[in-house]
């Protein structure tokens, strides 16, 4: 994408801030030298940070304040108390225009409500979706929801593998992307009513390469490229798949250090080991894109570290540099005339 890109930067959020910030926007300004970024949190912290980063500096807007959410509050008291803070900010200054997306690593629940209150929602979607990638034995697969919405309708599910389709697409760069909707079974009559309405109108929807239902141990195999489900299944898969890992390298690390045959075993493994190591980090598959919304806004993982972070800014750098929400609003149109997702007259005529 030729021209320049602003990105808002929460630089207060996360466990590391706002060190782990300034150090990867250094890393994702190298990958992208396109990029402006407009700092937001206490300058005069950032501005020392940054003294001899000169490129780094800039390519940088700062817009300072002293508020911070913190990663505790509720997100009915961030809507109230935390417009002012650093990542209330950076989420107004994507809908003021000031810049094309917002990172934060903060936290969680009160970046989804603000977000939402802020940028409001894109025509024709009813709820948001948080979506991210995992990586699998093929490669590489969307995952969405992953916790904004614990309970969702046949609508919802449609929207979503939509959503997740369209960025898979985008950020994954496959051509034809295969969506499944996580389920108890593969059997068609298995499952809640919900899934099993929403799977009949993928299967009848002709833009849609449906797979059919997939299941838990599925989303590891990349069986699809795009895994749907409500936030309640989403996030419970989540969380497992990343106590599985934390699991299995502590089982690797005790098995190795046993014995001094181990331990010599380890230093012709090494190079092999990190390898695995690489694939499976958490930081490369770091950034989960708030879908659906009015505005690009990416949350980065709050222990994340500096290249963590650079990845999550390189999300939103994707979305924004491939009109990611623009080609959202078309595809949407266009399931409304196939009305797959249950539109409305009325519905289909406010997003004509």
């Amino acid at each position: 994408m030729s021209g320049e890109v602003t990105i808002a930067l929460d630089a207060m959020g996360g466990d590391q801030a706002p060190k782990m910030v300034v150090k990867g926007a250094a890393i994702a300004l190298k990958r992208h030298p396109g990029l402006r970024f407009l700092m937001v949190g206490d300058e005069p912290r950032l501005r020392t940070l940054m003294k001899r980063r000169k490129k780094l500096l800039a390519a940088t807007d700062f817009l300072h304040t002293d508020e911070v959410v913190p990663g505790t509050m509720r997100p009915s008291v961030a809507l109230r108390q935390g417009r002012k803070s650093s990542m209330g900010l950076a989420l107004r200054a994507v809908r003021e225009n000031r810049a094309s997306a917002a990172v934060s690593a903060g936290n969680t629940g009160a970046l989804m409500a603000m977000a939402r209150m802020m940028l409001g929602m894109l025509p024709g979607i009813d709820r948001p979706a948080i979506a991210a990638t995992m990586p699998t034995l093929r490669g590489e697969s969307v995952v969405l929801d992953l916790g904004a919405n614990t309970e969702c309708d046949v609508r919802n599910l449609i929207q979503f593998a939509v959503m997740g389709e369209l960025f898979a697409r985008i950020v994954l760069g496959y051509q034809t992307p295969s969506v499944g909707l996580l389920n108890v079974g593969e059997e068609e009559v298995k499952g809640l009513e919900t899934v099993r309405e929403a799977a009949a109108r993928l299967k009848a929807a002709e833009s849609i390469r449906f797979h059919g239902f997939v299941e838990g141990d599925d989303i590891a195999k990349g069986t699809v490229d795009v895994v749907v489900t409500d936030g309640f299944t989403g996030n419970i898969a989540l969380k497992t798949a990343e106590g599985t890992a934390k699991l299995y390298s502590h089982y690797l690390r005790s098995a190795f250090g046993r014995s001094l045959l181990a331990r010599i075993g380890y230093l012709f493994a090494r190079s092999s080991l990190k390898a695995i190591q690489k694939q499976t980090d958490p930081r490369h598959h770091n950034g989960a894109m708030f879908l659906g919304l009015g505005g690009i806004a990416v949350k980065s993982h709050g222990g994340t570290d500096a290249l963590g972070f650079a990845n999550a800014i390189g999300v939103a750098y994707d979305l924004v540099a491939h009109g990611f929400n623009e080609r959202i609003i078309g595809e949407f149109k266009r399931i409304a005339a196939d009305r797959i997702d249950g539109t409305s007259d009325q519905q289909k005529a406010a997003t004509a």
